[in-house]
């Protein structure tokens, strides 16, 4: 589950930045939170913070980024399966709703820290590599289609009637987000709307990884049978977010060649 800064070697801080460990002091929590800014409001004010103290602890255990990957990954792939293989028999009121959505809401914020917490351990600490960006990225991958696939699995045991088509274009925008977010590195970033000013923060939470991954916990927990509308809203933001950025790139392309 991604942020918009590539943990391992993005923007804000990048491979470059002098490590808060140098000098022989141990990074504090703000040194572990300032090079992981970008995830949007709601994640700034959650995730990163628990992502910090996440990186602090993995820091006195000598315990490397990737770690902090794979306990990612081991979380938000747990979460992901149990809210798939449960979607039917809650539906059904075979299972109560609320431990399963419980597990969600929960488990899919904890795995976002860890992914906040390894870019923030390894930018801290000058631990970068493109190994580790490497295993970050399959992770996110991996994460995503399995937040997806339990939404998904969700809107259709409580609406059978959901089209197929739905929830195959509901598969295909979301990982826009993770494509956009890798190639916001190096010297092709570029964003559409790079000033930070508070309103156009508060509209880009619809961007926020944190406040999405929250919502979709917050929907398996208290609304599953509103999942298919969590599937068709994202279906049309990320859908217009890539042709809103395939014309971007290409006008920018354009005018780079004419001039």
């Amino acid at each position: 589950m991604r942020s918009p800064t590539d943990p391992h070697t993005g923007a804000r801080g990048g491979p470059d930045a002098t490590p808060a460990a140098s000098g022989g002091r141990a990074p504090t929590l703000r040194d572990y939170h300032a090079v992981n800014k970008g995830g949007g409001l709601f994640s700034e004010a959650t995730g990163q913070w628990v992502g910090a103290v996440l990186a602090a602890a993995a820091y006195r255990r000598g315990l490397p980024p990737t770690a902090l990957t794979v306990a990612n990954f081991v979380v938000g792939l747990v979460t992901a399966v149990t809210v798939t293989a449960t979607a039917q028999a809650v539906a059904d009121g075979r299972l109560p709703g609320w431990p399963v959505g419980l597990v969600a809401l929960v488990g899919w914020q904890l795995a976002y820290a860890f992914d906040c917490a390894d870019g923030q351990l390894a930018r801290a600490t000058g631990r970068t590599s493109p190994a580790g960006a490497r295993v970050d990225v399959l992770c996110d991958a991996a994460l995503q289609i399995g937040l997806v696939t339990a939404v998904s699995a969700v809107a259709v045991a409580h609406r059978p009637d959901t089209p197929a088509w739905l929830v195959a274009a509901f598969a295909g925008t979301w990982m826009v987000s993770l494509v956009t977010s890798v190639l916001q590195q190096g010297p092709a970033a570029a964003s559409m709307v790079p000033s930070r000013s508070l309103p156009v923060r508060v509209v880009k939470l619809i961007r926020d990884p944190g406040a999405l991954f929250f919502v979709a916990g917050l929907i398996v927990l208290a609304a599953p049978a509103a999942a298919v509308w969590f599937v068709g809203v994202f279906t049309v933001v990320n859908g217009a977010f890539l042709l809103a950025s395939v014309a971007f790139a290409a006008r920018a392309a354009l005018r780079t060649r004419v001039g």
